[in-house]
């Protein structure tokens, strides 16, 4: 693993024995900037003031949760930046708690009780694997498919798109020239 020395990590979690252990586990990586908030609200002013290259992100927080802090980070006017990195972890990894912060723009998402191996593979996936962004009327954040499927032949990928492909027509065949 390359040094992982020059990123800032914001990690907010309301729980503080949560941000202890996830702080030890980052020290542990040779991440040595890493901030800390109790909540989300305290992480969008965190994220004002400092010039950070990754969130991790509680899920359940009270007032503001993980998945409005990420919603407001890629949407809102005033983000220092919409594009920036978010991990989000929960103790309940429900198929619809992951649906819910993946469609608010969440990067990655990681299931407690974390490991050393959980949080760094995330990491490493975030820095060595970014996916594009994307932007529609009701999504911005990372491409959610992570692959493109073999013989896509274009920006459309959903099956309604077919009707929006242009045309195409053949070319001549070599006996018709």
């Amino acid at each position: 693993m390359t040094s992982l020395a020059a990123l800032q990590i914001l990690l907010i979690d309301d729980n503080p024995h949560m941000r202890t252990i996830a702080s030890a586990v980052l020290q542990s990586a040779g991440i040595r900037k890493v901030l800390e908030a109790g909540d989300g609200g305290t992480g969008l002013e965190m994220l004002r003031d400092h010039a950070v290259d990754l969130v991790i992100v509680d899920y359940n927080m009270f007032p503001l949760d993980g998945v409005e802090f990420t919603r407001l980070v890629r949407n809102s006017p005033d983000s220092a930046n919409p594009y920036l990195p978010i991990i989000m972890m929960t103790g309940h990894s429900g198929k619809q708690r992951v649906y819910e912060a993946r469609d608010a723009g969440v990067t990655e998402f990681l299931a407690k009780p974390i490991t050393a191996k959980a949080v760094l593979d995330r990491i490493q996936s975030v820095i060595w694997k970014p996916r594009p962004f994307v932007k529609t009327d009701g999504y911005f954040g990372p491409d959610r498919r992570r692959v493109s499927p073999p013989g896509f032949r274009g920006p459309f990928r959903r099956a309604t798109d077919a009707s929006r492909e242009p045309e195409t027509t053949a070319a001549p065949s070599a006996a018709a020239l």
